[in-house]
């Protein structure tokens, strides 16, 4: 009777861990990137905490036809980061270490995904 037990108390435990919800895991920090603003003029963007597996398409420099590219990426995250050449994570790439990564002007980007 105990061993029927204690399999209904685990199968219960087990049940229960698997219905929690669990969130989403974050690179911590922030990265930054530099993009041109409407009048021409350097601005900064930042994404913070960013989702670990997620790609996220700048949305300064989402359109090839309408703007330039980022440039000037700082991975101050504590994943590394891939920066991709063109949106949704296509293109060319290039890693970025965490903490102290970063990318000089000549790194072009548009879309990014942290590991």
């Amino acid at each position: 009777m105990r061993l029927r037990n204690a399999a209904v108390a685990a199968f219960g435990a087990l049940a229960l861990v698997l219905t929690i919800p669990t969130s989403a895991v974050a690179a911590t920090g922030e990265f930054t990137y530099v993009y041109s603003g409407l009048d021409g003029s350097p601005q900064v963007g930042v994404l913070e905490n960013p989702v670990s597996g997620e790609c996220f398409t700048l949305p300064e420099v989402a359109d090839p036809g309408a703007s330039s590219p980022a440039h000037t990426p700082r991975n101050r995250t504590t994943s590394t980061a891939t920066v991709f050449t063109e949106p949704d994570c296509e293109g060319d790439w290039f890693t970025l270490r965490p903490i102290t990564g970063r990318g000089s002007e000549r790194l072009k980007l548009r879309s990014v995904v942290f590991s």
